[in-house]
């Protein structure tokens, strides 16, 4: 699917003298223009050109933000604000990067949960969910380093604890907090490196994205019936099918993100950000950026001591493996069909570990006291259990439901079924593609 002999053709004198010298305009047509898609991709498959929409405004916006941003404890709140004030769009310039986080991990997310679903990890294509993963790591590294940036109450107390965690690592981990924080508490040299890391990261991101797309033009493209591509019929071009249902997918994406920028700037912040930093006084109630919250229950749900591993480390650890298991997904999944439209216990559990995980990041939110933390260690078990013990045995066990011989006879199985089948299945209309 990936292969085949190019058809780009140049049409001018200078198209063919640079197509020779460095065919650039012929890679882009063979990744984005006649690249075969399958013809059954669902709006759960847009979410790969968001996330790539998203990093290009994330960088855009952080670089202008930089120029304007002064990273020192003493001038960094009053930069922020000015920036708001006194900055020609400042305030839209800054609310886009600050919600534009969010909409970036609300789309990463949908990506990996539909990854998890269709069953995008597995062979050929673990290499692509490894670096899928390791894009996933480093957002959350520079989420947590931008979060630091606006020098707020939250900022400084949020850095103060996750920081702290690192502690609980026998020999190294107070070497490793020293190294981050630049001295022995949060100050002036911890922000200059969070800002110097939070500007360098997002350019590691891009590099690692082409990595990604890469594997993806060469292993091709999953599809909800987890049924490899046998014939030139199941598959289109990629334009225009798929260009111009991943454009409608962004007009709709973007109508959200303008929403929250205009309308609720701060609805997905913390209040406490626009108290100035202050090492004496305490917030009430510390927590993360909501897209942190999950992992943030799982490090507070381990309160007991596991052998000669304290619940501090525990918890270190377990937030920490929650995010390492990923890694191993494409070997923990030991079932031979790959969609879980296929497989009627692995969907049932599917959605189950959703809401799991959704109530995860609600209990992250809430005080670590009473009821919330027996919550909090029954949903942290259900989580490994869902990679550790479902995926495995579960593989093993279950009985699948019929595949169809091919992707067009999927497509026309389920137009017929909705009154809509195609006399042949030589072409694909919008409606087969989705």
């Amino acid at each position: 699917m990936s292969g085949g002999h190019s058809t780009y053709s140049p049409k001018t004198g200078i198209g063919r003298w640079f197509d020779a010298r460095l065919p650039l305009p012929r890679l882009v047509h063979d990744s984005f223009v006649s690249y075969p898609v399958p013809r059954n991709l669902n709006y759960a498959y847009t979410f790969g050109g968001i996330l790539s929409l998203m990093l290009v405004v994330q960088i855009v916006t952080g670089i202008v933000l930089a120029m304007h941003y002064a990273a020192s404890t003493e001038l960094a709140f009053d930069s922020v604000e000015k920036i708001m004030r006194d900055v020609n769009s400042g305030w839209l310039i800054r609310y886009l990067h600050a919600n534009g986080a969010s909409m970036f991990f609300i789309a990463v997310y949908i990506h990996i949960f539909r990854g998890l679903y269709y069953g995008s990890y597995k062979a050929p294509r673990e290499l692509l969910w490894i670096l899928g993963v390791i894009i996933y790591l480093l957002m959350m590294a520079t989420a947590f380093m931008g979060y630091v940036l606006p020098w707020g109450q939250m900022s400084f107390w949020g850095a103060t604890v996750i920081t702290g965690f690192f502690t609980a690592i026998p020999l190294v981990g107070e070497w490793i907090q020293t190294l981050l924080l630049g001295g022995f508490a949060v100050d002036n040299p911890t922000l200059n490196r969070f800002f110097s890391l939070h500007y360098l990261l997002p350019f590691m991101i891009a590099g690692v994205v082409v990595l990604h797309v890469w594997a993806l033009h060469v292993t091709g493209q999953t599809n909800p019936t987890g049924i490899e591509v046998k014939s030139k019929t199941d598959t289109v071009a990629f334009t225009p099918y798929a260009t111009i249902k991943d454009g409608f997918a962004m007009i709709v994406f973007l109508a959200m993100f303008a929403y929250f920028v205009f309308y609720i700037p701060n609805y997905l912040g913390h209040a406490d950000n626009y108290i100035p930093a202050d090492p004496l006084k305490t917030p009430a109630h510390i927590v993360p950026e909501w897209y942190f919250l999950p992992f943030y229950a799982i490090l507070r749900a381990i309160t007991f001591n596991i052998g000669p591993i304290d619940s501090k480390l525990g918890g270190v650890l377990a937030m920490f493996g929650a995010i390492a298991v990923l890694f191993f997904v494409p070997w923990l999944d030991t079932s031979k069909v790959r969609s879980a439209v296929y497989r009627p216990w692995y969907k049932l559990f599917f959605w189950l570990f959703l809401v799991n995980a959704v109530f995860l990041g609600w209990l992250g939110s809430r005080p670590a006291e009473g009821w919330y933390i027996p919550a909090m260690q029954v949903s942290t078990l259900f989580y490994f259990a869902f990679f550790l013990v479902v995926m495995p045995i579960l593989g093993l066990i279950e009985t699948p439901r019929r595949l169809p011989n091919s992707i067009t006879e999927a497509v026309l199985e389920k137009n017929k079924g909705s009154g809509t089948a195609h006399p042949t299945g030589a072409t694909a209309s919008p409606e087969t593609k989705g």
